[in-house]
């Protein structure tokens, strides 16, 4: 097993041997940050309100789901001629399978993350034992595979994206930090090469920087990524490798702002000066309508009445708008030099089926100006309207 010395000077001879093969016309990696998992442990502005602090046109490659021949080995080729590093999310039973991959992508300078075990595609509804289970296993068969449990970066992203509250607890106890991602390529989806290539590049320059994410055992993407990256270095990105910080790593010194999502990157809600807004008196819970939010009587007039509906035994009680009509202005003579307005029918009101042909209203006292014949009946023995003579 190595020992920490020997892997970091491992790491720094390849890492310069490689760059010492570079061609002048490649894309690089521009530089290396090492963070510390337990101070920022969620990432990816996807999902979360925090993302790695890069600065603009900077943007972190990964991979998900592999190791997968030939997909993989190509994947590894490609960064290799462009001397570029990339963080691979390794599934635990890929790992198991193909363990010479995983090992040629950590001696080639690469940050060798986690993807559980088994990659469960619903993995935001596994209970907190399997969680543990897909987690820890994970871990486990990449650093056999490795041969050296420090050399597994504590960085751990859920499949799918479908993280849980259960998860990221768990996480955090085990010190690792959630990687989500800024933006992806799709490239699980049934798309073409050109369809790949198009959307990373899309989201890209609309976010500026960032985390994208990939898939190194999807055909799609290892047609893509040759072009991806000669439009990064036309385009003026560059590419940053992430580690975890420890002994010989020291943390690379950030501001807390450098990991927050940026204001003005959000297209909504607009932030206005509170300069320029009027002084609104601060709300009550009477401006919400407390105590009763939910309930016409707070905002309009309305009273209890019964219903006798034709098609069924029985009254109802229901409870309807309270009609009245409009008083005069207090204190004006508007209807002074006018003709008093006729008192209103049932008629006026939509009278005889105001809610409905099948409901039956107990008649109120009408007004004499009403042209209704009296009710013969009582409510209460199964008056209707039809039989006062109304339609």
């Amino acid at each position: 097993m190595r020992s920490v010395v020997g892997a970091t000077v491992a790491y720094v001879f390849t890492v310069t041997a490689a760059w010492a093969d570079c061609p002048p016309n490649a894309l690089g990696t521009a530089r290396t940050i090492a963070i510390d998992p337990t101070e920022h442990g969620r990432i990816g502005t996807i999902q979360y309100a925090e993302t790695l602090p890069l600065g603009d046109k900077e943007v972190v490659l990964t991979f998900d789901d592999g190791p997968l021949p030939p997909y993989s080995t190509r994947i590894l080729d490609i960064l290799a001629a462009e001397c570029t590093k990339a963080t691979f999310f390794i599934v635990g039973h890929q790992a198991q399978e193909f363990p010479d991959l995983v090992r040629r992508a950590y001696d080639e300078g690469h940050t060798i993350a986690t993807h559980s075990q088994s990659h469960p595609r619903r993995f935001d509804r596994l209970p907190v034992s399997r969680i543990a289970q897909e987690i820890d296993g994970g871990v486990a068969s990449t650093a056999a595979a490795l041969g050296d449990a420090r050399a597994v970066a504590p960085f751990f992203r859920t499949p799918g994206l479908r993280t849980s509250a259960a998860t990221e607890s768990y996480l955090a106890s085990r010190a690792m930090m959630m990687w989500s991602a800024d933006f992806t390529g799709d490239d699980w989806r049934r798309i073409s090469a050109k369809q790949v290539l198009q959307r990373a590049l899309d989201r890209l320059e609309t976010k500026g920087k960032g985390v994208l994410l990939l898939h190194d055992i999807q055909p799609a993407t290892v047609l893509a990524l040759p072009d991806l990256l000669k439009q990064l270095k036309a385009r003026g990105f560059r590419v940053v490798q992430v580690v975890p910080a420890g002994p010989e790593r020291p943390k690379t010194v950030t501001a807390s702002a450098q990991w927050a999502i940026s204001s003005s990157k959000r297209s909504w809600p607009r932030i206005v000066e509170a300069s320029v807004l009027p002084q609104l008196p601060v709300p009550s819970p009477q401006s919400f309508g407390w105590p009763h939010p939910f309930q016409v009587k707070d905002l309009v007039a309305t009273k209890l009445i019964r219903l006798k509906p034709t098609r069924r035994h029985g009254y109802q009680t229901a409870r309807v708008v309270e009609a009245h009509w409009p008083a005069s202005p207090v204190g004006t003579n508007a209807l002074s030099t006018e003709a008093a307005l006729p008192a209103p029918s049932p008629q006026s009101f939509g009278i005889p089926h105001p809610f409905g042909p099948n409901i039956t209203l107990p008649l109120p006292q009408l007004p004499p100006q009403a042209v209704v014949p009296k009710p013969t009946a009582s409510v209460d023995s199964g008056t209707t309207l039809s039989s006062v003579g109304l339609p």
